[in-house]
């Protein structure tokens, strides 16, 4: 029995595959859960953290569908607090009655967690996180003056509108997310990154539209909590250099320096692996005696018993 403190990052495919209702979320994280509770029979603590892209996407559509008057679209902060609380929700309910057929005795929390952003972050204003539908440009234009957001054209899809992604500066709950932990409890905190607020000059907290990339804001958290082991999952078991190529190598145990190296060769793609590899990278580099693996959630067994999967260390182990 290991009693180490892990935080796990659930990529998207580990709540949504292609139908985005309820049920059909519900029945992804209860695979999702039998996944999870290989690490919880184990002897470990988890903190579980988790994506919310698409939901909180298909949320913001549900408000502007329904926006009225009587009926307004709420700010992306509440959404993100909404899908937050949703997604916790499920996850929570799967984990559980996953544990009860484990004969198990672990309880399972949901922490709304909101992640300070600082207000002069230059993301605020270099605007560059496309959400929700699109819009002609005219349509864009309109939009603009009534609303006073931003858009901008993407990848000659049409236009939609931009938010900041700001980097994550603090976790606010930290203390309550630890106090769980010590106390045995699972954690699930940080979802979609976290609710983006920032702090005034009283001190005070205000949420912000922005949208905090997922894989900072669980480094972060990782990071804070002093967690041993830092777990990305994502839909391959292995990250790869040369991917697609006849020369393509999976990555099994892997330096912080080297991985340094590959992105200076541009190996990973921006926007999917390249900030999973960031993360791990800092998460390592602040805890030089920890680990950070990236694989895909049905090689959570294997990363069990023979530490399958891209393994990040300081120094090759």
């Amino acid at each position: 029995m290991t009693n180490r403190k892990i935080v796990v990052a659930l990529g998207g495919n580990a709540i949504l595959t292609s139908d985005p209702s309820a049920d059909a979320q519900k029945a992804a994280l209860v695979q999702t859960a039998k996944h999870l509770v290989k690490l919880i029979k184990n002897g470990d603590n988890l903190i579980i953290t988790h994506g919310n892209g698409p939901q909180v996407g298909n949320l913001l559509l549900q408000n502007l569908e329904a926006n009225s008057e009587k009926n307004p679209a709420l700010p992306l902060d509440s959404l993100v607090a909404m899908t937050e609380g949703s997604i916790g929700y499920w996850l929570q309910n799967a984990l559980e009655n996953e544990l009860i057929k484990e004969g198990l005795d672990k309880e399972v929390a949901s922490v709304i967690t909101q992640v300070i952003v600082d207000k002069n972050d230059p993301a605020f204003k270099d605007l560059t996180k496309p959400i929700g539908p699109f819009y002609s440009e005219e349509e864009a234009k309109e939009e603009a003056k009534k609303t006073g957001a931003t858009f901008k054209a993407d990848a000659g899809r049409g236009w939609r509108k931009v938010v900041a992604s700001p980097k994550p500066v603090s976790i606010n709950e930290l203390g309550t997310i630890k106090t769980l932990v010590n106390s045995g409890g699972i954690v699930i905190a940080s979802g979609g990154g976290g609710i983006p607020v920032v702090k005034e000059d009283n001190g005070t907290l205000k949420g912000v539209e922005a949208v905090i990339d997922k894989d900072f804001a669980s480094e972060k958290l990782a990071t804070s909590i002093e967690a041993d082991l830092f777990i990305i999952l994502t839909g391959v078991d292995y990250v790869f250099v040369n991917y697609n190529k006849p020369n393509q190598k999976k990555l099994e145990h892997v330096t912080v320096a080297e991985l340094e190296e590959y992105i200076q060769q541009n190996q990973f793609a921006p926007g999917s692996m390249l900030p999973k590899v960031e993360a791990a990278i800092s998460f390592v580099k602040s805890r030089p005696n920890a680990k950070a693996v990236i694989t895909s959630l049905e090689n959570l067994g294997a990363l069990v018993e023979n530490e399958s999967g891209t393994i990040i260390e300081s120094v090759k182990g």
